[in-house]
């Protein structure tokens, strides 16, 4: 079967979707993305996802040329046509097509691309018996050059120099800090730690994104009667954690055992992360919009 991506509202053969060579995202990283997931015939938090690339695009005045209605069913005709029903959904936006910095040069009619593909981030060992991680010496951009809520495509350099570094030393995952030396976030996850009962995770303003699987972590939290607060994370708040575990679209919810060759507590998953997977597993199972209705 053909895998067809969708290009500006047509539906092509993968292998015939082209792109110009002047598209802003490519020659600047100016766009925004989303990645989604679907499972067993649901889009999970469909909706969210689309509501924050729209207002990730307000953010960096990007217009995009259809309404949000149009993305959420052009996103379900995509996965439809491709006959899928558990998926990793992209979706990209850039500005337009035109060579120069400048916007007002260009043909600001922006490019979207939606595409599906099957993908496992971690092998299904990482999420039974955990995640080993390391500190990258890569910073994340300060969030008063390069706000955290905005999921730009050319944010993501830095993540990806520090998901080398993890790569170089045969770790899962980096830990990336803020220049203040304070937890922001793993390469593509946000970061929870649990102390004393309590889930902590590092605030937007310490660089973290807003990311769609973690407020989900943090309302199965509180549905389970565990306090949730936001607030500075340190490298030693992580050493010293009861538990800790990761959260993103791709990764889902994994458990994070070992940090810069330190074991997080017994250097196992821990109850409470366990219980917060399986409250997470029946979410994506219940939840999300139905692509074939």
């Amino acid at each position: 079967m053909a895998e067809y991506v969708n290009l500006n509202g047509t539906l092509h053969p993968a292998q015939d979707a082209h792109l110009s060579i002047y598209d802003h995202g490519f020659l600047y990283g100016d766009g925004v993305f989303e990645g989604i997931r679907a499972y067993d015939g649901r889009v999970f938090r469909l909706d969210e996802h689309v509501a924050r690339l729209y207002r990730s695009a307000l953010a960096l005045a990007i217009e995009i040329s259809i309404r949000p209605d149009q993305m959420r069913a052009a996103i379900l005709e995509t996965v439809r046509a491709n006959e899928m029903r558990s998926c990793y959904i992209r979706v990209s936006v850039s500005r337009g097509v035109g060579l120069g910095l400048d916007p007002e040069h260009i043909d600001r009619t922006s490019t979207i691309v939606i595409s599906t593909k099957q993908l496992r981030l971690y092998p299904q060992s990482m999420y039974d018996n955990g995640l080993e991680v390391v500190t990258a010496s890569t910073r994340v951009p300060p969030a008063v050059c390069i706000d955290p809520q905005i999921k730009s495509l050319g944010r993501y350099i830095n993540n990806i120099l520090a998901k080398m570094e993890a790569n170089r030393v045969g770790a899962g995952e980096a830990l990336m800090l803020n220049m203040a030396g304070n937890v922001a976030e793993a390469t593509g996850d946000n970061l929870f730690i649990i102390r004393g009962g309590e889930l902590i995770t590092p605030p937007t303003s310490e660089g973290a994104l807003v990311g769609i699987t973690r407020l989900a972590a943090m309302e199965i939290a509180r549905s389970q009667g565990i306090p949730v607060r936001e607030a500075p994370v340190t490298l030693y708040d992580c050493y010293t954690a009861d538990e800790a575990f990761l959260t993103g679209t791709a990764a889902e919810v994994i458990p994070m055992v070992r940090l810069d060759c330190r074991n997080i507590a017994d250097g196992k998953p821990g109850p409470l992360t366990r219980g917060i997977i399986e409250a997470f597993r029946v979410c994506t199972a219940t939840e999300g919009a139905p692509i074939y209705d």
